[in-house]
């Protein structure tokens, strides 16, 4: 399989990821991306089907989140 074409891993409950890019949904940590621009075109798109909802991208690295915003 093709690095490129890798599904995101979803993480287990109790862990806080060390690296990558994690997509926070009403401040829980779902699924975990390898760049900041899967993670976001991720969010944006659920941000769109679900505007009521808190989306936000988690960089592990650098311990930020950077919420994400409805599109008009």
């Amino acid at each position: 399989m093709d690095k490129a074409a890798k599904k995101p891993t979803n993480l287990s409950a109790n862990a806080i990821p060390s690296d990558g890019y994690v997509l926070a949904v009403d401040g829980k940590l779902k699924t975990r991306y390898e760049s900041s621009t899967d993670a976001m075109t991720a969010a944006s798109k659920l941000k769109q089907s679900y505007p009521v909802l808190q989306i936000a991208v988690y960089d592990a690295a650098q311990r930020i989140y950077t919420a994400v915003a409805q599109e008009k």
